[in-house]
């Protein structure tokens, strides 16, 4: 019996690991939080990256253990809060397009702006929602807490025991990649990093404006649905 809930955890983990991690991606978000922090001293970049995968691991727990529970509770349908939070990451990747570069004599300014106090506010919004996990992954990871339930108690607590560790492998990596994430950007230079930067906003925006899209045609595939289902009813009464 142990080794089975071992291979069952064993999945449980790679599942988790390969589903969540493409879709959080922490090395293409590494230059948005990069940019949004720019003037920051490294050692408040340092606690921001901590803060954030901590805050990631803990927002993706609750998405997979309860998610589904709480969108019941209040009558919140997974479209809905794709729109939302696809709404609120195009409007941060679109501010981001409009930024303009900071310039040498403003860094100091700006390094003075970004105090510790201001860091705290912004670890959790925008940086960690919607920018380090926004609402494709939360909804990806309701849809993966569901699959992991089980008839059975013992199965189930492996499976999200794995989950669970599979969530702090990403963290990690997420620390990591914000942590370091700006001595890459000092090798392609200045005049790539806008570039990367410009690009990488530019793909965030498409991303919600997709999940903004993939909302709205769940809610037209229900309505269509609906309307079908009372066309049926009203030919099978006449």
């Amino acid at each position: 019996m142990t080794l089975d809930l071992l291979l069952v955890g064993a999945k449980s983990f790679l599942f988790v690991l390969f589903t969540m991690l493409p879709i959080l991606n922490p090395a293409a978000t590494a230059p948005i939080f990069l940019s949004m922090t720019e003037g920051a001293l490294p050692a408040t970049r340092v606690m921001l990256a901590r803060r954030i995968a901590r805050n990631m691991f803990w927002l993706m727990t609750g998405s997979m253990l309860v998610g589904s529970y709480v969108l019941d509770f209040f009558g919140i349908s997974l479209p809905i809060v794709r729109i939302g939070g696809g709404l609120i990451l195009a409007s941060v990747a679109w501010r981001l397009l409009g930024a303009t570069p900071a310039m040498q004599d403003s860094r100091a300014a700006l390094a003075e702006a970004f105090t510790s106090d201001h860091a705290r506010r912004q670890a959790f919004y925008p940086l960690t929602f919607p920018i380090s996990c926004g609402p494709a992954s939360i909804s990806v990871a309701i849809t993966v807490g569901v699959t992991l339930h089980d008839m059975e108690l013992a199965i189930s607590l492996a499976r999200m025991g794995a989950a669970l560790v599979a969530l702090a492998v990403i963290g990690v990596l997420l620390y990591l990649a914000f942590r370091y994430g700006e001595h890459f950007l000092r090798l392609i230079g200045e005049a790539g990093t806008a570039v990367f930067l410009r690009l990488t906003a530019f793909i965030l925006l498409c991303l919600g404006v997709q999940i903004v899209w993939d909302g709205v045609r769940e809610l037209m595939m229900e309505l269509m649905s609906m309307s079908t289902q009372s066309m049926l009813h009203a030919v099978f009464r006449s």
